[in-house]
């Protein structure tokens, strides 16, 4: 992984060792008759490649394993990786992609954090394909951690890390006060790594090429290179994998739209002419989401329809969720009506700060920042709205929103 091989377009590079996770995983560990690679990465080379989680939150990996480490001697509990494979996001295909195509590169990064860590045990959680990743399980031969697929229930909230150790430990998959956090104590109370899946393939390729392999990708400050999923009307959803550094406009095309929508249901928007002078950067990347919007269709509407989503999917046990962002997704749905809006934007700013930084995990954190960038990203159509009419000619959506069971 991070040679910006795509899984349909979009090299972005090429010399050296294979490192496309479309198809590292072939060379992943003893597996049908494969031979076997070096799933070690000390956490120094992990520290000198200046790989960061790719699940949303971007935090310094070798950071995560020295403290999982250090609470399992604090503690005297022997820790367990959990690798986050859940993919809630509904726009987001980039981790399912992956696992599809290159189990035994995971499964290799896997092994090399729990022998970072410490671990003896690991799980591998996910909401799809179970069955074709414990088959891979069995083509494996010599691991010294065993790995568990775990299936979990096909919910928004699902791997979210705190919900993720929940479930995973026997309870239900909802979040909770992490006080402590998980990797002090997760599983069975056990310190717990959670990773995303994408950043332990990174993990298994930085173990067998090292640290100076991954940063000839991407600028020094942010090296490597990321999934994403891309958004294009009028086309399949696309995953592809770029280095950091690259310009959005060679990632998916912004001439005709207006806004482009970062980082998926808890992302944000942006202007297509600010976008166009944007890099893929790693602390706004989130679930991997790259979405253009064209100039006929309505934000207002989209992102309307967006947050009725994760306001039903909230796990509605603490106040934030049960009040404030289906407050927020109703009065958004009378916003992107053309009408008279009362004081319905100045009650959307107002619930905004009510709600942030007061939930039991950062889900009201990301609704409220898809909130506010689209009052200010268009905010010129929430003026034509408020006039009684809408500039939008196409009224087809562009963003998957699942049905609410």
């Amino acid at each position: 992984m991070g040679n910006g091989h795509a899984y349909q377009g979009t090299g972005c590079r090429g010399s050296g060792p294979q490192r496309s996770t479309a198809h590292g995983g072939r060379r992943g560990g003893d597996h049908a008759g494969g031979r076997r690679r070096s799933v070690h990465a000390d956490r120094r080379t992990v520290a000198e490649s200046g790989l960061t989680g790719r699940g949303g939150a971007a935090f310094p990996v070798h950071r995560k394993l020295l403290s999982v480490a250090e609470a399992g001697r604090r503690t005297g509990r022997t820790p367990v990786v959990v690798a986050n494979g859940a993919e809630g996001e509904p726009a987001s295909r980039k981790d399912r992609t992956l696992l599809r195509l290159s189990p035994h590169l995971v499964l290799d990064g896997v092994q090399s954090a729990a022998l970072a860590v410490g671990a003896r045990e690991a799980r591998l959680a996910v909401e799809d394909g179970a069955s074709s990743l414990e088959s891979a399980l069995t083509q494996r031969h010599g691991d010294p951690v065993p790995v568990r697929v775990v299936r979990l229930p096909r919910r928004f909230l699902s791997g979210e890390s705190s919900a993720l150790v929940q479930y995973v430990s026997g309870g239900p998959a909802l979040p909770t006060y992490q006080s402590p956090p998980v990797r002090e104590r997760g599983v069975h109370r056990a310190p717990t790594l959670v990773q995303n899946v994408e950043t332990l393939a990174h993990l298994a390729l930085i173990a067998r090429y090292g640290a100076d392999w991954f940063r000839s990708a991407g600028p020094p400050a942010q090296p490597g290179s990321a999934l994403c999923t891309v958004h294009v009307p009028g086309r399949e959803p696309r995953v592809v994998e770029a280095p950091f550094g690259m310009p959005l406009h060679r990632l998916l095309p912004l001439d005709g739209m207006s806004a482009v929508l970062v980082g998926g249901y808890h992302g944000t928007w942006i202007p297509a002419a600010e976008a166009a002078r944007l890099a893929l950067n790693p602390p706004h990347l989130g679930a991997g989401v790259l979405a253009a919007l064209p100039a006929d269709r309505c934000g207002l509407t989209e992102t309307a329809r967006v947050l009725r989503y994760p306001a039903l999917q909230s796990a509605g046990q603490c106040g934030p969720c049960l009040n404030g962002l289906p407050r927020m997704a109703a009065a958004f749905a009378t916003l992107s009506a053309p009408g008279p809006q009362g004081s319905t934007r100045a009650d959307i700013a107002r619930w905004a700060g009510l709600t942030e930084g007061r939930g039991a995990c950062h889900h009201p954190d990301g609704t409220v920042r898809l909130v506010r960038s689209a009052l200010t990203t268009f905010a010129s159509e929430l003026d034509a709205h408020a006039d009684g009419w809408c500039t939008a000619t196409d009224r087809t959506p562009l963003l998957p929103v699942p049905q609410e069971s």
